[in-house]
């Protein structure tokens, strides 16, 4: 994986419901962003980054399963100016498995948010996707 030099600002989120143990939820987003500092609130867990290396296994998974087209589609759906962002399947990072989710209900505890925001969003997805 080439990584470019564009800025880009990558946030997670994952709510934490009342019948969850932060620390499993903790290591469901590490499983997937191996590298993300997290900062645990009382019903959430937010991450905030510039490097664009955090989303490597995003990038390994839509390479290695060819599944371009489906991030690109929700990538493209949820983009609004220099913002776009993608669910993932809380229970799946749990196992270390990156299922991305079209709607939030699809992950029975709520999924994992990734916002990405840059003024060159057009090169960060072409660069993610392509």
């Amino acid at each position: 994986m080439r990584v470019p030099s564009i800025s880009c600002k990558i946030e997670i989120t994952s709510s934490i419901n009342p019948s969850e143990d932060p620390k499993k939820i903790e290591t469901a987003i590490l499983n997937v962003f191996p590298n993300a500092k997290l900062k645990i609130e009382k019903f959430s867990i937010v991450s905030n980054s510039k490097d664009l290396n955090l989303l490597e296994k995003i990038y390994d998974v839509i390479h290695s399963n060819q599944s371009q087209k489906i991030y690109q589609r929700q990538l493209e759906k949820n983009l609004e100016g220099d913002i776009t962002w993608f669910y993932l399947n809380k229970q799946a990072a749990l196992v270390g498995t990156v299922a991305l989710c079209e709607e939030p209900d699809e992950s029975p505890l709520g999924p994992i948010k990734v916002t990405l925001t840059s003024s060159n969003i057009d090169s960060i997805l072409d660069w993610l996707i392509l």
